[in-house]
């Protein structure tokens, strides 16, 4: 585990990925969106609560979803039948409305504000401090950080999502849902963007029952890092989302 220094300049991380049995690669540092940027280059991610020291992950094995391979089960199918795709438009009947549509870098600081929010009986904290929410609307600024939001028929905001594009990976940050199935709305459109444009996967980073329902998978450390090396997140800074704003 390696201990950075607590300065507001950019820094980078070591090549060298020698972590704690959990994980944790290093504490210390700062937030910049460089720093941010050089962590997820390499496969590395902020993770802390609001009174801990910056902590910075590298988990093996890493959960990861292939965007060819997220799974669809039959309600989710119908529902998003009704819901224009990034590959595909709506199937209604006529004079029919769709449930939801979806937005992409719409609204990102709601998105990312409502995944901060306390949600749930008896918590009294979130890990996307006030640090992180300006640092990665920052990254936001910068065309690397993205939403993705989910309306309803009142044009409320329902459910959304915000991660990192670097090269042709996407780093799922975190999502919310304030309807139901509307986060997983927010994946699956995701998810078939990220095909449309050739993603080699969407790292999900902490191993979870509900995404591995979705479809994702755990697969180790070492082969974590060949995919951001095929996906080129050591060379290729301009996300191509950043495209699509």
């Amino acid at each position: 585990m390696y201990r950075l220094p607590q300065t507001t300049h950019p820094l980078d991380f070591p090549d060298d990925i020698i972590t704690t049995p959990e994980g944790l690669l290093a504490v210390g540092g700062n937030l910049h969106p460089l720093t941010l940027i050089n962590a997820y280059a390499k496969g590395i991610f902020p993770w802390f609560s609001q009174d801990d020291p910056t902590l910075w992950w590298h988990p093996d094995p890493r959960l990861v979803i292939f965007p060819e391979s997220v799974h669809l089960s039959r309600r989710m199918s119908q529902i998003l039948n009704k819901i224009s795709l990034p590959s595909k438009k709506a199937t209604l009947r006529k004079g029919q409305k769709p449930p939801y549509f979806v937005t992409l870098n719409k609204s990102f600081h709601k998105v990312i504000e409502e995944c901060a929010s306390k949600r749930g009986k008896g918590r009294e904290s979130t890990w996307i401090t006030q640090g992180m929410i300006t640092s990665y609307i920052k990254l936001h600024e910068m065309k690397f950080a993205h939403s993705v939001e989910v309306w309803n028929e009142k044009q409320e905001l329902v459910g959304g999502m915000y991660g990192i594009s670097l090269g042709k990976v996407f780093f799922g940050e975190s999502m919310f849902s304030h309807e139901s199935n509307t986060s997983k709305i927010a994946l699956y459109w995701l998810c078939d963007l990220l095909k449309m444009n050739d993603f080699v996967l969407l790292d999900c980073q902490i191993v979870s029952d509900h995404l591995k329902k979705l479809g994702a998978t755990e697969i180790s450390g070492q082969k974590f890092m060949e995919y951001l090396v095929k996906g080129k997140t050591y060379l290729k800074r301009a996300s191509v989302l950043a495209s699509s704003v």
